[in-house]
């Protein structure tokens, strides 16, 4: 494919960008308060141009799509992909920016005027967006008018009850279904903390997280009476661990995680005995705890320990093929393993989905190097008009993705453990003007 030109509007709004770092040496601390008001303000323009730029593009491709006989509820598939690629953010976020310049642009004109005066900030709008989607359009459109001569005055606390509490006395009756069909997002999800730790955290219904809570903390005082030694917030640590997964302790839990750590790491013997482990759905661990997971594992234990061998030319994990259509067994496990999250450049969704980098029906095999792993969403976006990707031959797993309007991105998945020191790979520089934004190839 030929490299895209830019047109000469988008090379001067690229000259502005760039003018925009220059710092003026001889600057008063006056003048460097006023420029810091003045950036803060083109941040707010700049995001008010991103969503008109975004409502714009959607309109395109979504009548691009209908022309091409795209099924009705296909159309637009795929474009908040392309305005996270563009905006470097996850699919998720790229979906929502496109929701969120729709709504702004078409139903709060006040509002997105504001944010286009750059008297407000974009996560500013974003809370009127959000506490009003829920608005008939008339509602919404009186509160937008209402609401925004005010918003430069007001903190991110302040628009949020404001704008929550107007809504309410437009539709007192909506306000109160809302929080009922509320309880349709509850969820638990986990996230890596500092220290080898995790925030497990539970979205629920007001009423079921304060009896969890209370639960646990009845349990954690009345153990405390008896004598046991552990923090309250300790004991209540442990027994939600206990409780969930139903063992005798929290240290009891079963190893059933997905933990890939290099020969050296696992016999602490070797240049790199030291080198992290990865555990699967959560990141790197040290070498040292990852030893200890393994020792402290009983007879009993649902003890999970994948060999899997790097080239000693790469450093790469070794390919494993398969003659079947699917991504299953021990090559899904090389293919999540190698790499840990989506691997769309900036998603870093959870794994949901083995997919086909050439689909096989264009007779892509079934293999590790023709493999890789996508988030739900992006699986499905890869499989719209226009999308299409290519994995290098040989070497390390460049995954070349292009998209409907010829924009390239590269992906490469995370580097594995070092088990010895293997050859530098050559960086290619990327001409980031004619290929837009893209992972560095390294």
């Amino acid at each position: 494919m030929p490299l895209r030109t830019e047109s000469e509007w988008t090379a001067q709004m690229r000259g502005h960008a760039d003018a925009l770092v220059l710092l003026d040496p001889d600057a008063s601390d006056q003048d460097l308060v006023d420029q810091l008001r003045v950036l803060e303000e083109t941040k707010a323009k700049v995001a008010a141009a991103q969503v008109a730029i975004t409502t714009r593009l959607a309109a395109s491709q979504e009548r691009a799509q209908r022309d091409a006989g795209v099924r009705p509820d296909k159309v637009g598939l795929g474009i908040g992909s392309q305005v996270a690629l563009a905006k470097r953010e996850s699919t998720f976020r790229g979906g929502a920016f496109v929701q969120f310049s729709k709504v702004l642009l078409r139903e709060l004109p006040h509002t997105y005027a504001v944010l286009a005066a750059g008297r407000t900030t974009e996560w500013r709008a974003r809370i009127v967006v959000k506490e009003t989607v829920w608005l008939s359009p008339e509602h919404r459109a009186q509160l937008d008018a209402e609401i925004a001569p005010l918003l430069e005055g007001w903190g991110d606390r302040r628009v949020e009850q404001e704008v929550r509490t107007r809504a309410y006395r437009l539709d007192p009756r909506g306000f109160v279904e809302r929080g009922a069909t509320a309880a349709k997002d509850r969820r638990v999800t986990v996230r890596p903390a500092p220290d080898v730790m995790s925030n497990l955290s539970a979205h629920l219904p007001v009423a079921q997280g304060v009896a969890a809570y209370a639960a646990l903390r009845k349990h954690a005082d009345s153990l405390r009476a008896g004598g046991d030694e552990r923090s309250v917030g300790q004991i209540m640590a442990d027994t939600l661990v206990e409780r969930i997964t139903g063992q005798a302790t929290a240290e009891a839990v079963p190893i059933t995680v997905g933990l890939v750590m290099s020969d050296q790491t696992m016999f602490n013997a070797g240049d790199h005995s030291d080198e992290p482990a990865q555990v699967e759905g959560y990141g790197p661990i040290p070498a040292d705890l990852a030893r200890r997971l393994l020792l402290a594992a009983d007879a009993d234990a649902d003890l999970w320990v994948q060999r899997l061998f790097t080239r000693p030319t790469t450093g790469e994990l070794a390919a494993i093929d398969s003659k079947a259509r699917f991504f299953r067994g021990a090559l899904r496990k090389l293919v999540v393993a190698r790499d840990r999250w989506c691997r769309t450049p900036w998603c870093e969704a959870p794994i949901r989905h083995g997919d086909h980098v050439v689909d096989r029906a264009d007779g892509g095999p079934t293999s590790s190097r023709n493999g890789e792993g996508l988030c739900e969403a992006c699986n499905y976006v890869y499989n719209a008009p226009g999308w299409s990707a290519a994995a290098a031959a040989t070497g390390a797993h460049l995954v070349v993705t292009t998209t409907p309007t010829g924009h390239r991105y590269r992906s490469l998945p995370p580097d594995p453990p070092r088990t010895s020191d293997p050859p530098e790979r050559v960086r290619r520089p990327i001409d980031y003007r004619f290929e837009g934004c893209v992972v560095d190839v390294a």
